[in-house]
């Protein structure tokens, strides 16, 4: 790697650090969840200002969400894009399309239940929990909200529930053991089970 005299970082690898963010961001898709306009009363009248929520992600199992507030819809919009990108998570997906088990998710009022899919379900999901799994790239799942509407805290409350998830590999790390010893283990279960049934 190319260093400069001094010993920092030369112009051509910082140049290559740029193009390699630049890439990333142009890989990345953005969804306007809401946007709301806000009052806030002065002496001289009222004073507006706009409030935004994007998702964003990669649609390969990294997304994020953010919310920014401005005087003009383009800028507020711009924030929250900003601020999804700064903190995007990785989900593990089952096949790249749904996810390994089903979970649930809490924030404040917000309560989700998310449930993996067979192949061809589809998104069966309403409002901003449709915008985050499109862009996480989920392709079936099966979502319920209960509790409050509120984008805010339906949006945390995914995003808890997507935290909580697991891999078999990332089972398999935690407990010292093989991902085969593992999902073996449940097909073994599962033919014991049906013996017992047909005898």
């Amino acid at each position: 790697m190319a260093r400069s005299p001094s010993g920092g970082r030369g112009p051509r690898d910082r140049d290559r650090g740029r193009d390699r963010d630049r890439d990333e961001e142009n890989e990345l898709t953005d969804k306007l969840v809401t946007i709301n306009r806000v009052a806030k009363v002065v002496k001289g009248g009222r004073r507006f200002a706009f409030a935004a929520i994007v998702v964003v992600g990669d649609q390969r199992g990294r997304v994020g969400h953010g919310a920014g507030k401005a005087r003009e819809v383009p800028e507020a919009i711009r924030k929250a894009t900003e601020a999804a990108k700064r903190g995007l998570i990785r989900v593990p997906l089952r096949d790249g399309r749904t996810l390994h088990h089903d979970v649930k998710g809490r924030f404040g009022a917000g309560k989700v239940t998310l449930r993996a899919a067979p192949a061809g379900t589809g998104i069966i999901a309403g409002g901003p929990m449709r915008a985050i799994f499109e862009t996480l790239g989920i392709k079936d799942i099966v979502a319920k909200s209960v509790g409050t509407s509120n984008p805010h805290n339906m949006i945390k409350a995914t995003f808890k529930a997507l935290e909580l998830l697991n891999s078999p590999r990332m089972v398999a790390t935690r407990r010292g053991k093989k991902v085969g010893d593992l999902l073996g283990r449940r097909d073994g279960t599962q033919a014991e089970a049906t013996a017992e049934a047909s005898a």
